[in-house]
C-alpha cells in the first residue's frame, strides 16, 4: 500500500514538472535569409515569444564558421550584455532587444564577402525551455562592365580543329557571375565544333573574376556574323544582365569565282591608250596566287594587276585570270574580252599635189580604215569647205588654189582622229590681185615701197620697171600657196611711173603705179610768209595801243555812251613834211581832224 502511494506521488510530480516545462517553452522565428550589398549594413531579426519577461531570458547570438563550427559572438541576460572578443564581428555588431514586441535585432555594419554565414539566435528561459532560429546572410557585389576581345588574325575554313574566336572577361562580382556566348542572337553551347572554356579567379577581396574563351570551327557564312557575351549576375532580390560590344572575325576562305575587268580607261579603248586590267576573286585568303594570260599569245603576268601602255589592235583578245589556292591547289578562272579600236591614217586620192586647168572640175576622196563609224570634213585655211569623204571643186579658179586638209574622226571616242592633205594648183596666166592702176603722191627725195601679189601656175616671175626704162631689184620676194608676193623700194626725185610685171608660160599681167613728186620748198616759203605777216600785224596793233588810239586805252571814255559804229574808229597819220593830219576811217575814208 505504501509502495502504491509512493508511485502515485512520483507520477504526479512528473506530470507537474511536464506541465510546467511546456508552459515555460520559448518560441523563436527568423527569416530564412537576409540579402545585402557588400559594404552596406545588415539587420538580422530574431522574433520570440515567451511567458517570462525579458529579464528572465538569456539571449545568445552565434555564427557558423566555414568549417562548420558554431562560434558565439554575443550574450545577454538580465544583468549583462557581452560582445565576444576575437571574432570577425567584434567591432561591427550591435544588438537591440525590444521586450514588448518580442524582437531581437542583430546589426552588422560594413558587410564583407566573408560575412556570408549562417547566424543563430538562441533564447533560453530561467527553466529548461529554449528557442533557436537561423538566418543565412547573403552578400552581393555588382561586377565591373564586361569586356570582349576578338582575335586579330584571320581564321581559315581549312582549319581542322576549332580556332579561337575571342575572350570575354568580367571582374569583381559576387556571387560568381555567369557568361554566355552569342553568335548573332543565338546562344552558343559547347559541342564538337564549339568549345567554351571558362576560368574562375578569386581575388584577394574574395570577389570573383570570370574569363570565358570561345573556339569554334568557322565556315564562310561566319564572315558576317557578330559575336558577343551576355553576363548575368545576382543582386538582392533579382538577377541582372549586361552585354559586351559586338565583334566580327576575319574568315579566310577560297574563291569560288574570279572576275577580270578593265579598270581604265572607262568606255571604249583606242590605239595609243594605256589599259589597266584588274583580277579579283570572291574569296578572302592569304594563300593564293593570281596570274593573267593573253590568250592566243605568249604574254602572261604573275600578278592580279596588269598595265599595258600604248596599246594597238594586237592587244585585242581574251584575257584569262587564274587564282590558285596554294593550300589545296584548286584553281578558279575568269576572263574578259578587250577590244582596241583603231583608225588608220587617212588616204587621199589623188595624192599630195594635183594640177587642174581654169574652169575644170576636181574630184578627190579621203578614207581611213576604222573599227568605228567615221566622220570626214575638208578644211582650207582653217575654214570648213566640205563634208563627207568626197571633195568636189567645180569651175576651178585661182581662188581654188591652196591646201585642203581632210580630217577623219570617230565621234564615239573623243580625240580619235586622223588627217591627210591635198594641194591644188590651177593652171593659167598670171593675175595680179588688187587694182591695176594706182595713183599716189610722194615727197621729193623720199623712198616709196611698192608691192604686188601675182598668182597663177606655174608660179609667175615678177619684175619691176619704171618709165625711164630702168629695171629695179626687188627688196623682197616670197612665194605662197596662192602665188608670189614681191616688193620694191623706189626713191622719188620727180614724177615717175613704176610697173609690176608678172609672167609665166601662159601669159602676163601688169600693175601701174603713177607717182607724183611733191616739192616741199614752196610750202615752207608760204608758211614763212604767213608768220611774217602775223608779226607785222602784231606790231601795228601794239603801236596803236601805246598811242591811245584803241578804245579803252585812256579811260576817259564815257561808259554810258552808245557804242560808236565801225566808221568812228580812225587812225591818225602824219607826214614828215607837213603838220596836216589825215584821219582815215576804217573804210579808208579821209576825215578832217576836227571830226575827232
Amino acid at each position: 500500500m505504501a509502495v502504491r502511494d509512493a508511485a502515485s506521488l512520483l507520477v504526479g510530480l512528473l506530470l507537474l514538472f511536464h506541465t510546467w516545462g511546456a508552459w515555460a517553452d520559448v518560441e523563436v522565428n527568423m527569416e530564412d535569409r537576409v540579402e545585402v550589398f557588400r559594404g552596406e549594413t545588415a539587420q538580422i531579426t530574431c522574433m520570440f515569444t515567451s511567458p517570462e519577461g525579458i529579464g528572465g531570458l538569456f539571449i545568445h547570438w552565434f555564427y557558423v564558421t566555414r568549417s562548420g563550427e558554431k562560434q558565439r559572438m554575443y550574450y545577454q541576460d538580465a544583468t549583462a550584455r557581452i560582445i565576444d572578443q576575437g571574432t570577425q564581428f567584434t567591432d561591427r555588431i550591435s544588438v537591440n532587444v525590444t521586450g514588448a514586441t518580442g524582437q531581437v535585432v542583430l546589426t552588422v555594419s560594413d558587410v564583407q564577402v566573408e560575412d556570408e554565414l549562417e547566424f543563430i539566435c538562441l533564447i533560453k528561459g530561467l527553466t529548461e525551455g529554449a528557442g533557436e532560429g537561423r538566418t543565412k546572410l547573403n552578400v552581393f557585389e555588382t561586377p565591373d562592365l564586361p569586356t570582349i576581345e576578338g582575335v586579330q588574325t584571320g581564321i581559315s575554313v581549312h582549319e581542322e580543329n576549332p580556332s579561337r574566336i575571342g575572350t570575354c572577361e568580367v571582374k569583381n562580382g559576387y556571387p560568381k557571375p555567369n557568361i554566355t556566348w552569342y553568335r548573332n542572337a543565338t546562344p552558343l553551347r559547347s559541342s564538337q565544333d564549339v568549345i567554351i572554356v571558362p576560368r574562375i579567379t578569386t581575388e584577394s577581396s574574395r570577389l570573383f573574376s570570370i574569363t570565358s574563351e570561345l573556339s569554334m570551327k568557322v565556315v564562310k557564312a561566319d564572315k558576317d556574323d557578330e559575336f558577343y557575351c551576355e553576363v548575368s549576375y545576382f543582386v538582392p532580390g533579382e538577377t541582372r544582365m549586361t552585354e559586351t560590344n559586338r565583334i566580327n572575325i576575319t574568315v579566310l576562305y577560297p574563291s569560288t569565282a574570279v572576275s577580270v575587268w578593265v579598270e581604265s580607261p572607262k568606255g571604249k579603248i583606242k590605239e595609243g591608250d594605256s589599259i589597266e586590267l584588274f583580277c579579283r576573286g570572291n574569296g578572302n585568303t592569304e594563300s593564293s596566287l593570281m596570274s593573267i594570260k593573253h590568250e592566243g599569245s605568249d604574254a602572261s603576268w604573275s600578278s592580279d594587276t596588269v598595265v599595258l601602255t600604248n596599246v594597238t589592235r594586237v592587244h585585242s583578245g581574251v584575257y584569262q585570270c587564274t587564282e590558285t589556292d596554294i593550300d589545296t591547289f584548286d584553281e578558279v578562272m575568269g576572263n574578259t574580252t578587250v577590244f582596241v579600236n583603231y583608225l588608220d591614217p587617212a588616204v587621199v586620192i589623188p595624192e599630195d599635189t594635183v594640177v587642174v586647168g581654169q574652169g575644170e572640175e576636181l574630184k578627190a576622196t579621203c578614207n581611213a580604215l576604222s573599227s568605228l563609224q567615221t566622220h570626214t570634213t575638208w578644211i582650207k585655211n582653217g575654214v570648213e569647205v566640205s563634208k563627207g569623204h568626197t571633195l568636189i571643186l567645180k569651175d576651178a579658179t585661182f581662188d581654188t588654189t591652196g591646201t585642203y586638209v581632210c580630217v577623219v574622226t570617230a565621234p564615239e571616242i573623243e580625240g580619235m582622229k586622223t588627217s591627210g592633205t591635198l594641194t591644188v594648183n590651177v593652171l593659167g596666166p598670171p593675175e595680179i590681185k588688187g587694182p591695176h592702176h594706182v595713183e599716189m603722191e610722194v615727197n621729193v627725195d623720199k623712198t616709196v615701197n611698192l608691192s604686188c601679189h601675182g598668182r597663177g601656175f606655174p608660179a609667175p616671175s615678177i619684175t619691176w620697171t619704171t618709165s625711164d626704162g630702168k629695171v629695179h631689184k626687188t627688196a623682197s620676194h616670197k612665194e605662197t600657196e596662192e602665188g608670189v608676193e614681191s616688193m620694191v623700194s623706189i626713191k622719188v626725185t620727180s614724177d615717175i611711173t613704176a610697173f609690176c610685171n608678172a609672167s609665166n608660160m601662159y601669159g602676163a599681167d601688169r600693175v601701174t603705179f603713177n607717182i607724183k613728186a611733191k616739192n616741199s620748198g614752196f610750202i615752207i616759203a608760204v608758211i614763212i610768209i604767213c608768220i611774217l605777216l602775223l608779226a607785222v600785224l602784231g606790231s601795228v596793233l601794239y603801236f596803236l595801243y601805246k598811242k591811245g588810239k584803241i578804245c579803252g586805252r585812256s579811260g576817259k571814255q564815257d561808259l554810258t555812251k552808245e557804242k560808236s559804229n565801225k566808221d568812228n574808229i580812225v587812225v591818225e597819220m602824219k607826214s614828215d613834211n607837213t603838220e596836216e593830219a589825215v584821219l582815215l576811217g576804217v573804210n579808208g575814208e579821209k576825215r578832217p581832224p576836227n571830226d575827232q
